[in-house]
């Protein structure tokens, strides 16, 4: 319903096209044949109007999630498997019960693995763009402090580490 013709065209010729582009459709149809006709041609998402910024927003980082996971389902670190799309975090095949934020921060870390992950960094991909209206992080120090925990007692091959000052880094073992 665009000025010039349809949406679906062009998501159809950027696929022509061969683009790897992420897609999101945000449309004023809602109905199940629109958004899975959108989704069957290969959008990443499909958001229907009336929508609040917050849902765009999680939207995208989770689109930007799966592409820097190169749309993998599962990342493997050593002896930890993480499924994506079902949540589920397994070390030596036991599964690991994570709060959905330390499962979203070792998601975060293990995509930026070998790499310093400032805390306003986890913060704002974790808790979204409101967070920087807060003083402090400590609250992520927490949430860490419980995920080391739980990734000690299952014997994760894996440390997060803490680099003082500046933020956190998973380092394979």
């Amino acid at each position: 319903m665009l000025p010039d013709g349809n949406g679906l065209v062009i998501l159809k010729k950027l696929k022509e096209l061969g683009r790897s582009d992420s897609v999101i459709i945000i449309s004023a149809k809602d109905s199940i044949d629109d958004k899975v006709k959108g989704l069957d041609m290969g959008a990443d998402d499909y958001l229907a109007k009336p929508f609040h910024i917050a849902e765009l927003n999680a939207r995208i980082k989770s689109v930007i999630r799966r592409k820097k996971a190169d749309g993998c389902k599962l990342l493997e670190i050593n002896n930890i498997s993480i499924n994506i799309e079902e949540r589920i975090v397994t070390i030596d095949n036991q599964t690991v019960d994570l709060n959905r934020k330390e499962f979203e921060i070792l998601v975060f870390l293990a995509l930026n693995k070998n790499r310093i992950a400032s805390k306003s960094a986890i913060a704002e991909n974790i808790w979204g763009d409101s967070i920087d209206r807060v003083n402090d992080f400590d609250f992520i120090y927490s949430q860490i402090k419980n995920l080391r925990r739980k990734l000690i007692n299952q014997n994760a091959r894996v440390d997060l580490v803490s680099i003082y000052g500046i933020g956190y880094k998973l380092i394979i073992k």
